[in-house]
């Protein structure tokens, strides 16, 4: 992970999800210092979602649709576009989930907890069946931070049963959809000329 984390950016791609990165950090600090705390925080959650790709060695398209996504996600919340813009919300969970959960996919089968992406070599299957339960638990986590803020930060946090029903469904649906792109590619690149190939933790048959 350090080594990927280190590596310089060589094409336009890499370029444009390091900007990502670069506008996220001066977005945390522009909301700390002109808006409010609770926008400070928000803006500052999207941190870890926009460096994990990079410390992951995840494929620069990948890297640089997930800094979109998850800027898009913190941003809209700034700036209330979950309310001015009808379904709005349900685009982002969508979305957002699908690209957690390509993340989450990742880190599991690096830490040799289940063999989910292409390094592990898993039946073609396995994905299609543990993307989606991995998006559901993410959506459950979720909805319980909003929970969470509502109850004890901010009452402008709007929950409700129809809108978390809503927003886990639309998260299973982009679980499933990742769980498409996990059979069919291998979203991490290729290792540098001085990064060995990593070796698949967890092996099996696809079918």
């Amino acid at each position: 992970m350090k080594e990927d984390f280190l590596r310089p950016p060589a094409t336009a791609a890499e370029w444009t999800a390091d900007a990502l990165r670069l506008i996220g950090i001066l977005g945390v600090i522009a909301a700390a210092i002109w808006l409010k705390p609770t926008d400070a925080g928000i803006t500052a959650l999207a941190l870890p979602a926009l460096m994990l790709p990079r410390m992951l060695g995840m494929r620069a398209w990948f890297d640089t649709a997930s800094g979109v996504t998850v800027l898009a996600a913190a941003w809209s919340n700034v700036f209330d576009l979950y309310a001015v813009i009808s379904r709005w919300d349900l685009v982002v969970h969508f979305a957002c989930t699908a690209v957690l959960t390509i993340l989450a996919a990742e880190i599991l089968t690096r830490a040799g907890v289940v063999g989910i992406t292409a390094s592990a070599r898993p039946r073609a299957r396995t994905p299609l069946v543990l993307a989606p339960l991995i998006a559901l638990a993410l959506s459950a986590v979720w909805e319980m931070i909003e929970w969470f803020g509502s109850v004890y930060i901010s009452d402008q946090i709007h929950v409700g049963y129809q809108d978390t029903i809503g927003d886990m469904v639309l998260g299973g649906v982009g679980g499933l959809v990742a769980g498409g792109m996990l059979a069919l590619i291998d979203v991490r690149r290729s290792p540098g000329p001085t990064q060995p190939a990593a070796e698949p933790q967890l092996s099996g048959r696809r079918g």
